[in-house]
């Protein structure tokens, strides 16, 4: 295959903007947003659960709690029935002994169902102030998670102008090189393979392996318009004055 130098020189501009676009099309799918956000959903899971958790453990005090009044409630009905019945006077001795007895049983049981309740009340204000950190705690992450989002969408819409941006430059550049060299080029990066390399230091610039001097001297004596592979891995060679072959000056480091 026949090429100018020109355009075979010009393959390697569009190799870099190759390389720049597999970068960026990278970047695109690795955002540091999407790690973040993809840490902060687990965090966000853990604050829901304990939301969830808390206010299940408020319910569950405040049924106890509506039991406990209900008790104690009755408690002082009864023991109003049991005083009035006392004081009318219409109750026999015996009657009235055994409504003081109760009595006295029904006050041992307030005293201790008041103390159960206030034991209970602690228990409810500690639950209520750990709801309430855990509801601050899941309205901040999700205030984190819309600003993340927010700044992973800007981030995604400025490499994706610069993806586009890319594609342009590619397809006006490649438009300028003979389109049977862009072919061989093409296939070459279909098969996963590095489509283009400079030959440089005595080595392929696409896989990097040294140029044996029978190699080198071929490539020395081939006219510059005439297309060059790789015999390693099949890249189009491109030659220039740094190339390090046979004639050359001493190559640049």
């Amino acid at each position: 295959m026949k090429a100018s130098a020109a355009e075979q020189r010009t393959l390697l501009d569009l190799a870099d903007l190759d390389a720049e676009i597999a970068k960026t099309a990278h970047s695109r799918k690795h955002l540091p947003e999407d790690a973040e956000l993809a840490d902060l959903a687990t965090k966000l899971d853990a604050a829901r659960d304990d939301v969830a958790a808390s206010r299940v453990a408020v319910d569950d005090l405040t049924v106890v709690y509506e039991r406990f009044d209900r008790e104690l409630t009755g408690m002082a009905d009864h023991v109003a029935r049991d005083k009035a019945s006392i004081e009318s006077g219409a109750t026999g001795h015996k009657a009235i002994t055994e409504l003081q007895r109760e009595l006295e049983s029904l006050e041992r049981r307030r005293d201790a169902l008041e103390g159960e309740m206030l034991e209970l009340m602690e228990q409810q204000e500690a639950t209520s102030t750990e709801a309430d950190r855990a509801e601050a705690t899941l309205l901040t992450l999700t205030e984190k998670e819309l600003d993340l989002v927010a700044k992973r969408d800007a981030a995604a819409e400025t490499v994706d102008a610069r993806s586009a941006d890319l594609a342009e430059r590619r397809a006006a550049l490649a438009a300028t090189i003979d389109a049977d060299l862009v072919g061989v080029y093409e296939k070459l990066r279909q098969r996963g393979q590095v489509g283009a390399g400079l030959v440089q230091a005595r080595r392929c610039g696409a896989c990097r392996m040294e140029l044996d001097p029978r190699t080198l001297s071929r490539i020395a004596a081939a006219d510059e318009d005439e297309v060059l592979r790789c015999e390693e891995c099949g890249a189009i060679m491109i030659r220039t004055d740094h190339s390090g072959l046979p004639g050359q000056g001493r190559p640049r480091e």
